[in-house]
């Protein structure tokens, strides 16, 4: 999870092992909200279902074992991945296992645009990590450590194919960090 260092509680930074031992990692600070926005969905649909099975005087042990494994299915399919970077490394954790690839021997980055947009990385040891782009816009700190490992690959002639979706990428984060700026400016 990582340390609340503030008085709301936020999750700030915090120290993770990454996948070559224990260093500094940025973690994505919307993940807790979204985990529990699927518990609360899931929550919300079980709580429908028994209500609608004892308006109707039908419920039953059975139906009931039915609804929670229903609800305990929309959980899993909602459950977001946890997104943590740090020095040349980026990780995306899902509800049973976790994905890594070295930044900075990344040979490809593909932008998918289909129903759910996604970017998908390779690096030169095989790893692979598919994430949602937007987790990358809305945590800047994100997506300057994945750039900074980029940027390396790119340099060393590692990286091959995906310059266009990581400028893609980059011009999406500046121009939701410029809308920030005025926004808290109150320039809009």
């Amino acid at each position: 999870m990582g340390r609340r260092d503030d008085a709301c509680g936020g999750p700030l930074d915090a120290r993770t092992n990454g996948p070559d031992g224990a260093r500094e990692a940025t973690n994505d600070r919307e993940w807790t909200q979204e985990l529990w926005s699927s518990v609360r969905c899931a929550g919300l649909l079980l709580t429908l279902l028994l209500l609608v099975d004892w308006g109707s005087g039908r419920l039953a042990l059975w139906r009931t074992a039915l609804w929670l494994a229903l609800a305990g299915l929309l959980f899993v399919v909602l459950y977001p991945a946890r997104v943590s970077a740090g020095e040349n490394w980026l990780t995306s954790r899902g509800l049973v296992r976790e994905h890594g690839v070295r930044t900075d021997l990344l040979v490809s980055v593909r932008y998918m645009d289909t129903i759910a947009q996604r970017l998908l990385l390779r690096d030169a040891l095989g790893g692979r990590v598919e994430i949602d782009p937007e987790v990358l816009v809305r945590n800047p700190q994100l997506w300057y450590r994945l750039d900074q490992g980029a940027r390396k690959a790119a340099s060393d002639g590692l990286l091959l194919c995906g310059a266009t979706a990581l400028r893609h990428v980059s011009r999406r984060v500046d121009q939701e960090t410029a809308r920030a700026v005025f926004n808290a400016s109150g320039l809009e």
